[in-house]
């Protein structure tokens, strides 16, 4: 018998299957094949350059987001735990494009098997347009302060002007071209690295993905001028203001005294003062208390400029007095205030100086302190509202005012006055 049983070469045969068959049962059971999900894989187009090869050449824009796919694997369990997303690639190839918008998506995985692999969607949606290449001029721009002593010269972009190519519907909506650079702390002239943006006509930014420019990898810099500052005093000349019969010049008072500007180390070195030549202050006739805004820009030294070119504008007041007469100017927070009520709080209308004119003994002028001697007296206001206050002037002896002063002022009750100061504060803040 048992030699029967081990000569029966038949028997072995099935026996072996049979055992095969059971191993390949236990291995599915244990091993499915089954499938897995991989989210935004980025779908790589080939062969983008048979458009630039048409006799109109095209460009190309993916639509529907489809440039981010989900791939599907199906393969055995122990395999797919080993998958990431790193190791499927897919890819569409324009010369497959069908129907003038789709290119069917190929994935593959690397180095495992797999019994099926597919992405949703199946295509590349894309859009076919003529495309276009235009010049902008480089607009260069900064952000930050730059060191202490030193203001911002000449900006420059290198280069000046960029050629940009993509989709016409794309640059069509290109308005301003620009490249920023950080100045902060900066204390010499620099060529820093910029990038380029693009903007429509609303300043929202374009996405330059489908764009290309002709900067290659040395991109665009931004050439950022230093110079030094250094503030000087004013210096006017006065000898052609001329008064009516009966009256004189007594002086000029202006604000600011000093102008702060920029140049070179030597050049700021020769200078001491702004010269600002007779005729800016020409004038002839004056009668009373003359008021010009001067431009001193004009007269700065060659190869000086403003540190800050919107702050060239002097105000000069020219003071005129009659024959025997003196004027003097007090600022309105030197009134002395008598008699306010206790609930109100006061507000003046306008800070302008007030011209104090006198006539008097000389030696008795030449004393006489303006901010020492105004006041009002609100005895008779004791309700909140706007009012023109006669100024009380307490004059040297044998003085009188050449005219009658008065000041408009506001009484506000001060529960509100405080309320508001505080509500001002909060906003600040």
């Amino acid at each position: 018998m048992r030699t029967r049983l081990s000569n029966n070469f038949s028997l072995k045969i099935l026996a072996f299957l049979v055992a095969g068959l059971l191993w390949l049962i236990v291995v599915n059971i244990d091993d499915p094949i089954t499938d897995q999900n991989f989210n935004n894989i980025p779908v790589t187009l080939i062969n983008t350059e048979v458009l630039a090869s048409e006799e109109s050449p095209k460009t190309y824009q993916i639509l529907d987001n489809t440039q981010n796919v989900t791939v599907t694997v199906k393969a055995k369990r122990s395999v797919l735990s080993r998958l990431s997303a790193d190791d499927i690639t897919a890819v569409a190839n324009m010369k497959e494009l069908t129907l003038g918008t789709q290119i069917p998506i190929e994935v593959t995985v690397k180095n495992v098997k797999v019994t099926d692999a597919y992405a949703t969607p199946r295509n590349l949606q894309v859009k076919l347009e003529d495309e276009e290449t235009k010049k902008f001029p480089i607009v260069p721009k900064t952000t930050g302060t730059v060191r202490d002593g030193f203001v911002l010269g000449q900006i420059e972009a290198v280069p000046e002007k960029v050629s940009i190519r993509g989709p016409k519907s794309v640059i069509d909506k290109i308005s301003k071209v620009e490249a920023t650079v950080s100045v902060s702390g900066l204390s010499k002239s620099s060529t820093l690295e910029s990038e380029l943006k693009l903007y429509d006509e609303e300043g929202s930014e374009i996405d330059q993905k489908l764009l290309s420019n002709n900067l290659g990898t040395e991109g665009v810099d931004i050439h950022v001028e230093l110079l030094n500052t250094k503030n000087v005093p004013l210096h006017f000349d006065t000898s052609r203001i001329h008064t009516a019969a009966g009256y004189e010049f007594a002086n000029i008072k202006y604000e600011p005294k000093e102008i702060s500007v920029s140049g070179d180390v030597e050049k700021l070195q020769e200078i001491s003062e702004i010269y600002i030549p007779a005729s800016a202050l020409a004038a002839s006739g004056l009668k009373e208390k003359t008021e010009k805004v001067i431009d001193v820009s004009g007269f700065l030294p060659q190869g000086i400029v403003l540190a800050d070119e919107n702050a060239g504008s002097v105000a000069v007041t020219i003071m005129i007095e009659k024959d025997g007469t003196k004027s003097y100017e007090a600022s309105v927070g030197s009134i002395t205030v008598l008699n306010l009520d206790k609930d109100l709080s006061i507000n003046y209308e306008s800070a302008d100086a007030l011209d104090i004119q006198i006539r008097g003994p000389e030696d008795m002028l030449s004393k006489f302190e303006p901010d020492k001697n105004i006041s009002i007296d609100l005895k008779e206001y004791t309700e909140p509202g706007k009012y023109t206050i006669p100024i009380k002037v307490d004059l040297p002896e044998r003085c009188v005012l050449e005219k009658e002063l008065s000041v408009s002022i506001v009484l506000e009750d001060k529960t509100k006055a405080n309320a508001k100061n505080e509500e001002k504060i909060k906003d600040n803040n």
